[in-house]
């Protein structure tokens, strides 16, 4: 049995039987789920997060055609509040909105083949439905925001809606976005136009606060689809063992109990989200932290400031808020893992909530260590004791437990210092084509473009993660790999690369980096024959830009490993040094063209 399977077993029945049981007594309390949300989120935010919905469901449509679906639903939302026994009022909160979008006029002519996911039953429909979401919608034209004079005037005269639009436009661009967060982007944006209305250059005021809210959007964007990735890859098991040593670090000082207390609801929340359930998702993850706010004493002098904040605000805050101290003076795992005669007989008594309690007790002594890493500590441990266990002297057989879980620890540490000190000694472009060496000869199917795009995103995790404290890298460079690699495993899905890259991807989600790091080169490729218009230069190379040369040089060194990936280190770099010879030599002919053609 895997390991996460075993220990999230516990979470899983703990947590699933405690969200259906909170489901089943809310139904009974609540006739109606949606006049239950109307209530709890009052009208001006179920508005916002219905539009957001909509925008998320629907990308192609303009503002003035979601509001009327939105008056529709608020409409409803009123009409049964009013009165909870009113037929349509005991639909679940996903089949109103679905059923809404299936009533569009003209939705196949919009959105073409979208229209048939109507025909099918819930949950069925759902589904079709988000399988039609545009992570990067490149049929919406760019936002041109109006006149500075224009926007404040329209924010002191039409707040909601300006704030309204506002929601609209990062929803339907962020189709994977949950609610809480565009909310709190709108509560930032607010902040900004409140702050920068009042300046002399109102402008350059907002050009800089709008440029960090949309970087902030990308990234938890960003993060937040791969959670739902992730849920849905390999499931509820791995999703909560990560989550539960994710939660150690951040909260090292709240007991095992709360965690797992919270464990069952932070996934009902994300299958929520996932599911385009956004009314649900922003509701339930309010009550969440309320409740964590209620108990900042267990779990975090850290968000003190995040829980004085309006709703609307606190719960990113709260995700975003810095770990909490570790207690002092915790004792040494050793002695109550390895060292206590009594180890097995815990073990094998209690063998979901001993590893439960072990994962929570490594994650919270080790904020330096990626959860991704302390999941393969957490395997190797698992792994250790299944065996030892069966022998007729397991403190024997566990005695050197230590070091084998640290070849674990050492693999990763030694990832990250080579690759910075790489980065740190040769400077981005060079690091950009190590890594290009090494990932085109690991997966040369992959297409030139995509290449480098993974090259150049790895670059940035490099040199965002390695300027950090040391304590801090491991944790930020594996976390971002982790959603490169997530990112590629789902372009594997669709196009198949090949049986190396299928094997990482989906065996297990902890081991995935190192899978892909122990990787070799794919010696069943068979490289394409030889096309010279591939290797084909001219003039342009002496006018482009110097990003645009360096881009040139990327996909030429690409292109000839696809063609030869048994070759060298030495052999590459002749290739290359002779490339910018021969870029030099012939910039300076008159006859470039001639000379392009010779060399």
């Amino acid at each position: 049995m895997k390991w996460v399977t075993v220990i999230s077993l516990i979470f899983l029945l703990n947590s699933a039987r405690s969200w259906n049981l909170q489901r089943v007594a809310r139904d009974a309390e609540h006739k109606s789920e949606i006049a239950h949300r109307y209530n709890d989120l009052k009208e001006e935010t179920f508005k916002a997060v219905t539009m957001i919905t909509f925008a998320q469901y629907l990308q192609r449509c303009s503002y003035e055609g979601l509001s009327k679906l939105v008056k529709d639903v608020v409409d409803l939302a009123q009409k049964c509040v009013a009165n909870e026994d009113a037929p349509e009022c005991a639909k679940p909160l996903p089949s109103i909105f679905l059923d809404e979008i299936c009533q569009v006029e003209k939705l196949r002519d919009s959105y073409g083949a979208m229209a048939d996911c109507c025909s099918k039953a819930d949950p069925e429909r759902n589904e079709c439905f988000l399988s039609f979401k545009v992570s990067q919608p490149d049929f919406i034209q760019p936002y041109v925001r109006p006149a500075a004079d224009v926007i404040c005037q329209e924010y002191q005269d039409n707040r909601v809606s300006l704030l309204g639009h506002f929601v609209y436009t990062v929803a339907r661009r962020n189709p994977f976005l949950y609610a809480p967060t565009i909310l709190s982007l709108a509560a930032d944006y607010e902040h900004a136009l409140q702050t920068c209305c009042k300046e002399s250059d109102i402008n350059v005021c907002l050009d800089e606060k709008v440029a960090a809210i949309k970087q902030r959007a990308k990234k938890v964007s960003m993060k937040q689809e791969y959670a739902c990735g992730i849920l849905q890859k390999f499931g509820v098991r791995t999703f909560q063992a990560k989550k539960l040593a994710v939660l150690s670090q951040k909260y090292p000082k709240a007991p095992f109990s709360e965690l797992v207390k919270i464990l069952g609801d932070i996934k009902g929340i994300y299958k929520e989200c996932c599911e385009g359930d956004m009314v649900e998702c922003m509701d339930d993850r309010a009550e969440l932290m309320t409740y964590i706010c209620s108990k900042q004493d267990v779990f975090s002098s850290k968000i003190k400031e995040c829980c004085e904040r309006p709703v609307v605000e606190r719960s990113q805050c709260i995700i975003e808020a810095e770990h909490d101290d570790k207690p002092e003076g915790l004792p040494s795992l050793v002695d109550k893992y390895i060292h206590d005669k009594e180890v097995c007989q815990r073990f094998e008594a209690g063998h979901d909530e001993f590893l439960s309690e072990f994962l929570y007790e490594y994650s919270r002594r080790h904020d330096e260590f990626s959860p991704q890493l302390i999941l393969r500590v957490a395997k190797g441990y698992e792994t250790l004791l299944e065996k030892c266990c069966k022998t007729d002297n397991p403190a024997e057989c566990y005695a050197n437990a230590v070091e084998d879980l640290n070849k674990h620890i050492k693999e990763t540490q030694d990832v990250v210092k080579t690759n910075c000190e790489l980065l740190n000694t040769h400077g981005e472009a060079d690091f950009l084509k190590a890594l290009l060496i090494r990932y085109t000869k690991k997966m040369p199917q992959v297409s030139t473009d995509t290449l480098l795009e993974i090259g150049k995103k790895m670059t940035h995790i490099g040199s965002k993660c390695c300027q950090l404290p040391e304590e801090k890298r491991m944790p930020c460079s594996e976390q971002y790999l982790s959603i490169v690699i997530q990112d590629m495993c789902k372009r594997q899905e669709s196009i198949p690369i090949n049986e190396q890259v299928s094997h990482c991807c989906s065996d297990s989600y902890a081991s995935r980096r190192p899978c892909f790091t122990a990787m070799g080169v794919d010696t069943k490729y068979v490289p394409p024959p030889f096309d010279p218009e591939v290797f084909h230069f001219d003039d342009k190379l002496c006018s482009a830009p110097a990003a645009e040369r360096e881009t040139g040089q990327m996909k030429l060194l690409i292109n000839l490993i696809k063609r030869k990936p048994q070759m060298t280190e030495e052999q590459i770099k002749t290739i290359a040094d002779g490339f910018s010879a021969m870029v030099e030599k012939c910039c300076k002919e008159a006859d470039k063209d001639t000379c392009f053609g010779d060399e």
